[in-house]
C-alpha cells in the first residue's frame, strides 16, 4: 500500500463524498476510487460501504483506521522531513461548545493561515463525549471546561472562564439576589455531559436538588432566543456566549450574593498520543491563543 492510498483513505473517513474530495485534492473522482479499490484489494476486504454516492466507513475500515492512523502520521512526518521543512499533516480536534463556538474558530483560522499544508478537522461535542473519544483514540486533542479525572489523559490548564446568570428581565439587574430567590424563575440548563451544567450544579451544592429546571438546551442561539422572548426565563451561561447581547442590553447579568461560577479551560490528550512536530506546534499555538483570550475577557 502507498502513502497516497492511505492519505485518500483517511481523508474519505472524514468526508465520504468522493466528488468533494477529488475537487479538494485537484484530482479526478476515478483516481480517488482507484486508489481506494487498490488499498482494499491489498487488504482483501472492503473498507467502505457504498451507499449512494457516499463511501461510508464500515466496521473493518474503522478497525484499520484505529490500528494504522498514528503510524501513518509518523511516516508522513518523516517524508516531509526529507522533502521540505513545511509543517504538514492532519489533526483531529474536538472542543466543547463554549470553546468551539467562541474561541477555537479564530485559533484554527490563524493557525491555518500560517501553516497552509495542515488540515485541522474540528468538531464540537459536549465535554463527556470528548473525554470518551480521547480514551478511544478517535481524536488527537480535546478542549474542554470540565475536570478530567481519567488517569490516562494529560491535561493542561489554558485559562479561566466566568459563568454568569442572565435574563432578559431588566428588573433583575437592579439589585443583588441570593440564588434561591431566583428559583421562582424558569431555569434553562445545558444537557447532561455539558461542562457548563456540571460547574453550575456543583457550585450550587445541595441547593441543586431544589432548582426548578424548566427546559434543557443544546445551542447558545436557542437559549438566547428563549431568554429574549420570555422574561421569566433564566440561565447560567459562559460570558463569552452573551457578551454581545449584554452590550446591546438584550440580556442582563443577574448579580448574586456570595456566589460566583468560574471554571478552567483545559487542553487534553492521551498520554500515549504520538507528539509529532505538528502536534507540538499546534498545542503551543493554542496555549498562547487561550492566554490572550482569557486576558481580554
Amino acid at each position: 500500500m502507498t502513502l497516497k492510498e492511505l492519505d485518500l483513505f483517511y481523508a474519505l473517513t472524514e468526508n465520504p463524498h468522493v466528488s468533494q474530495l477529488a475537487k479538494e485534492r485537484n484530482i479526478s473522482q476515478s483516481a480517488v476510487s482507484l486508489a481506494i479499490r487498490s488499498l482494499e484489494k491489498k487488504l482483501s476486504e472492503p473498507l467502505f460501504d457504498r451507499i449512494g454516492k457516499k463511501l461510508i466507513l464500515n466496521e473493518r475500515g474503522r478497525f484499520f483506521k484505529e490500528r494504522t492512523y498514528e503510524h501513518f502520521l509518523v511516516l508522513k512526518e518523516a517524508q516531509h522531513c526529507f522533502t521540505d521543512h513545511k509543517l504538514a499533516g492532519r489533526l483531529y480536534i474536538a472542543s466543547s461548545k463554549s470553546i468551539g463556538e467562541f474561541i477555537m474558530p479564530q485559533i484554527l483560522y490563524d493557525f491555518h493561515s500560517e501553516h497552509t499544508d495542515v488540515t485541522l478537522s474540528h468538531n464540537i461535542r459536549n465535554s463527556a463525549d470528548i473525554l470518551k473519544a480521547l480514551m478511544e483514540g478517535t481524536i488527537d486533542i480535546g478542549f474542554v471546561e470540565t475536570v478530567c479525572k481519567e488517569a490516562d489523559l494529560i491535561k493542561h490548564t489554558l485559562g479561566t472562564d466566568q459563568l454568569i446568570v442572565v435574563s432578559s428581565d431588566p428588573d433583575l439587574a437592579n439589585k443583588t439576589y441570593y440564588i434561591d430567590q431566583l428559583f421562582t424563575r424558569k431555569w434553562l440548563l445545558r444537557e447532561e455531559g455539558s461542562g457548563t451544567r456540571e460547574v453550575f450544579l456543583n457550585r450550587l451544592g445541595t441547593l441543586a436538588k431544589s432548582l426548578p429546571v424548566f427546559m434543557h438546551f443544546h445551542e447558545f442561539e436557542e437559549v438566547k432566543t428563549l431568554l429574549r422572548n420570555n422574561k421569566e426565563a433564566i440561565t447560567c451561561i459562559s460570558r463569552y456566549a452573551v457578551q454581545k447581547a449584554l452590550k446591546n442590553k438584550e440580556l442582563y447579568e443577574v448579580t448574586l450574593h456570595n456566589m460566583t461560577f468560574e471554571r478552567n479551560f483545559y487542553m487534553v490528550y492521551h498520554k500515549n498520543k504520538y507528539q509529532s512536530k505538528l502536534f507540538d506546534t499546534f498545542t503551543d499555538f493554542a496555549k498562547k491563543a487561550f492566554a490572550k483570550a482569557s486576558h481580554s475577557q
